[in-house]
């Protein structure tokens, strides 16, 4: 049965299409990219950056934060700041500034000075993402959107699996300083495609006299808030520490205080009747399950081939590059394929199905397994990553007026990135609790007199008194400790791929309960009349 409601809130965003439409989709793939690179690369090179700037561990970790809270301060609002301004002023100026800000940090040392930049570059870098999007809806004819989308949409897998490699050859060969510098060749040249691919637009004067300023600083503020206190919770173990209870709290009143204002203005910028459809609240859904589930590849591969299996980034990384980056020139053209062709549900259950096969393959997981024990997993992630998303934006656009978005491009910003977060939050802490249950239901079999452990500890004794005598039953002591160490560790990630395996199954719930999209633009060929 077909949903024959098509949502509508906001201002109509369709702007002028472009005569370069190359040029346009070249500007989308800078921007999409650039954005999800840096901050995966950041993400993985914050202990070597931390210790090249001279950070404690406590300035790493707010220096992390106040990199990454600001980005979700904008980017629910970018579609319709350039509604209201613009493609062309909205992408272009940040971008040279962008790239400013790259040149100058990796060359201050002064962490007040570097605090304060990097707040700006989180801020910019918040622009870029949505700010693409909206390059496709407004600019790009309608012909080009779902190869651009598709573009748009894979450059989370893309850069979640190269990015690993290509940390690891900056901090053995280049230089951790181009971490940053990479954006300040990439920014300049995404604003020169903006300004070529993007026609000229006036402002729209009534938009902006008319602007839900106070909406806008509502949602983004709350939710920045939430997201720092998400990002340090974990640190700071959550409700035990006053600083993140202030965080989610008045986070959470500010966000509240957003859909209050939304009900009660004239003119609401982002009206939560966008969540009440039930298509498009379901895909949304789907969209925050997707982030949480797609951690088996973010985190949970990388995480174990790291601290378990003692690999460096840029011995593992070559695993991600070849098997998950390389397979997507495959994947992606054959989702493209498929979204045109079938509907997009199918697209959308066939990527997520991948990720819970992954996670139940990463059940199986021993402390002994090596890079080419991971290639099965790999792959499925490569599919996931490439049909899941997109198949999500898709069904969305069938689902909403796309010339009227900055509604939808609020909330879908908002799942990608508080989503992100409050993921990456659930699986540190996830992790960290299993770790210490696994550890103390090792540690009942391992007694202080036990026949068995006090014959384990003889045998290890026995090959550290070459090394001396002395120290030879403490060292066996530490290699055991070691050992349950390690068990326990591996038993936390087994725990965390079934935990991405269940939501994975959820998402696929939610699917189920999607009713088929209104006859339209983006409906399968043989649907249209």
């Amino acid at each position: 049965m077909a949903d024959s409601r098509v949502v509508e809130s906001g201002p109509v965003s369709a702007g002028r299409v472009t005569s370069r439409p190359l040029v346009a989709v070249g500007a989308v793939m800078l921007g999409s990219f650039l954005a999800s690179f840096d901050t995966r690369l950041f993400s993985l090179a914050l202990p070597d950056l931390r210790g090249a700037m001279g950070m404690s561990s406590d300035e790493g970790a707010w220096f992390n934060t106040a990199g990454t809270a600001p980005q979700i301060l904008i980017a629910p609002a970018v579609a319709w700041l350039a509604t209201a301004f613009g493609v062309r002023r909205v992408l272009g100026i940040p971008s040279l500034v962008y790239a400013v800000v790259c040149i100058l940090m990796p060359l201050i040392r002064d962490y007040d000075t570097l605090l304060v930049l990097n707040i700006v570059h989180g801020f910019l870098l918040g622009i870029f993402v949505p700010a693409t999007l909206l390059v496709i809806i407004r600019v790009l004819p309608m012909q080009w959107w779902v190869p651009a989308l598709a573009i748009y949409c894979i450059r989370v897998g893309f850069s979640m699996n190269s990015g690993v490699a290509l940390v690891g050859f900056y901090l053995d060969h280049v230089g951790w300083e181009w971490i940053y510098w990479q954006g300040a060749i990439v920014a300049p040249l995404m604003a020169l495609m903006v300004h070529l691919g993007s026609p000229p637009e006036p402002v729209n004067e009534e938009l902006v006299r008319d602007a839900d300023w106070g909406g806008m600083l509502l949602l983004g503020c709350g939710m920045a808030m939430m997201y720092a206190g998400l990002d340090q919770g974990n640190r700071l173990d959550w409700l035990n520490s006053g600083t993140v209870v202030s965080l989610l709290t008045c986070g959470g009143a500010l966000t509240v205080g957003f859909f209050v204002n939304e009900a009660i203005v004239d003119k609401p910028w982002a009206h939560a009747n966008v969540l009440l459809s039930r298509n498009i609240g379901l895909v949304l859904l789907t969209v925050l399950l997707f982030t949480l589930t797609s951690l088996s590849n973010s985190s949970l591969a990388p995480g174990f081939l790291t601290n378990i299996a003692q690999l460096r980034l840029d011995e593992s990384g070559p695993l991600f590059l070849a098997f998950a980056t390389l397979p997507m020139l495959v994947f992606v053209p054959l989702s493209i394929y498929l979204v045109e062709k079938h509907d997009v549900r199918i697209v959308l259950v066939i990527g997520i199905a991948a990720f819970a096969a992954a996670g139940l393959l990463g059940t199986r997981l021993t402390h002994d397994w090596s890079l080419s024990d991971f290639i099965p997993m790999v792959l499925l992630q490569s599919l996931g990553q490439s049909f899941a998303l997109l198949a999500a934006v898709m069904f969305t656009l069938a689902n909403s007026n796309p010339a009227r978005s900055t509604a939808f491009a609020a909330y879908i910003q908002v799942m990608r990135l508080f989503g992100a977060e409050f993921g990456v939050s659930l699986m540190a802490t996830w992790l960290r609790t299993q770790e210490q249950v696994s550890s103390n239901l090792l540690g009942l079999n391992l007694a202080r007199g036990d026949a068995d452990a006090n014959h384990v500890l003889a045998q290890m004794a026995a090959r550290f008194v070459a090394h001396g005598a002395s120290s030879a039953q403490a060292r066996a002591t530490s290699t055991l400790a070691s050992a349950v160490q390690r068990e326990a560790n591996t038993l936390a990630y087994i725990d965390g791929f079934w935990l991405t395996a269940w939501i994975a199954i959820a998402a696929l719930v939610c699917v189920g309960l999607m009713r088929a999209a209104p006859i339209g633009p983006f409906s399968p060929k043989s649907d249209l009349p």
